[in-house]
């Protein structure tokens, strides 16, 4: 399947699919992490359409974050270890269908919603300094992470299922994976959620500090090195005024509140933080598609990002956001921040915006992700390969 910016799919009526037992694997859980809440809304969506799933995790995802089936639960020191635990646990005599969400020896279809690392190890290391370019060589979990992606991509996955065409592009690129076996099935959110608390906004507003004319600039998401959060701190910062920026996540490391930045931490209702601000902000250095970026669309709020993010290919620069060449590129950033100030083109903006967003519901993505694992259990079953051990 080729990536395109409608993904609706047509009218029809489908035969119920046969009921399988999918095993969905995670290494790992944050609770502002998007793998993670993608996982457990593929996982509801591939229950109301009468699968089983199990879930191959580690001690640390909450046993109520999974009302969905069993949880078997590995060790995980390491993300090698986890992946030779799973190899131990013999998921295949437990399911019929393994879909890893993580790095692991093997697995019927391997989702590379975290990208390709190669690809952000190349990406980060061009906007390091030499020092640390040297020091990350000699990482021990950047060389099992490694491994174990060249495992998948050198016949471990039977299929891949990427979430933008430049994961695509970069398996082919960086690992010569065969086009044919990469279907591209761009992220869902549950669309419902984002669109029902704009009538509340002005309480929100309040509740979070801000005056009527400020704009609040939003940034959502973990792992703040790769998600830029210095340029998106740099720019608000340059530009002072009525800017403010709000910072939900975590990034490993502690960050100051200044006059324009206030960070929240962790934030479980983020329907109601989107509902709240003007822009989202988003320079990232490397992110397949990023989940936030998506639930800020169908909150009908412009998108600032870049192209090394796979949600720029569902978006136009000027329509629905900003598209940026690179993530330091402040002085953009600042122009694409002072251009969306302006309440009269966000308001004008909005329809198209959350008319593009309609087209992502999660019921799309989980249409479509089924449909691929029926195929690939067809597939598995066919040539008698479904990871017997």
């Amino acid at each position: 399947m080729s990536s395109s910016k409608d993904q609706t799919p047509a009218a029809r009526v489908s035969p119920r699919p046969p009921r399988l037992t999918i095993g969905l694997v995670r290494r790992g859980h944050s609770e502002t992490g998007g793998a993670e809440a993608y996982l457990k809304r593929l996982a509801r969506g591939l229950s109301r359409a009468g699968q089983q799933t199990r879930l191959f995790t580690d001690a640390t995802w909450p046993t109520s974050e999974w009302p969905f089936g069993p949880i078997t639960r590995l060790r995980a020191e390491s993300g090698r270890r986890f992946a030779d635990e799973l190899e131990k646990a013999r998921p295949a005599e437990h399911c019929d269908l393994l879909l890893s969400l993580e790095r692991v020896w093997r697995c019927d279809v391997y989702r590379a919603g975290d990208g390709i690392h190669r690809a952000w190890l190349r990406r980060r290391d061009a906007a390091s300094s030499p020092v640390k370019k040297i020091l990350r060589r000699f990482g021990r979990s950047h060389r099992d992470t490694l491994e174990l992606e060249q495992a998948l991509f050198s016949g471990g996955a039977g299929r891949v299922v990427a979430n933008s065409e430049m994961v695509k592009r970069e398996a082919q690129d960086f690992y010569s994976y065969p086009a044919e076996r990469i279907d591209v099935v761009a992220t869902g959110v549950p669309l419902a959620e984002f669109r029902g608390g704009h009538e509340l906004r002005g309480q929100r507003r309040k509740n979070l500090g801000l005056a009527e004319e400020d704009i609040a600039v939003l940034f959502v998401g973990s792992g703040w090195e790769r998600k830029g959060l210095r340029f998106a701190r740099a720019a608000v910062e340059s530009l002072g005024g009525n800017f403010r920026l709000l910072v939900a996540g975590r990034g490993g490391r502690r960050v100051r509140d200044s006059r324009c930045v206030r960070m929240l931490g962790a934030v479980r209702d983020l329907p109601a933080l989107y509902a709240a601000a003007d822009i989202f902000l988003l320079p990232t250095l490397y992110d397949p598609f990023s989940n936030a970026c998506l639930e800020a669309l169908a909150s009908g709020l412009p998108v600032i990002t870049t192209r090394a993010n796979g949600f720029h290919e569902i978006i136009e620069d000027g329509v629905h956001g900003s598209i940026l060449s690179q993530p330091n590129e402040l002085r953009h950033i600042r122009a694409s921040l002072n251009v969306w100030a302006n309440p009269e083109r966000r308001a004008e903006a909005r329809p198209a915006i959350q008319e593009r967003a309609s087209h992502f519901d999660i019921s799309v993505n989980v249409e479509r992700t089924l449909e691929l694992l029926h195929q690939a259990a067809n597939a598995a079953a066919l040539s008698g390969k479904i990871l017997k051990t």
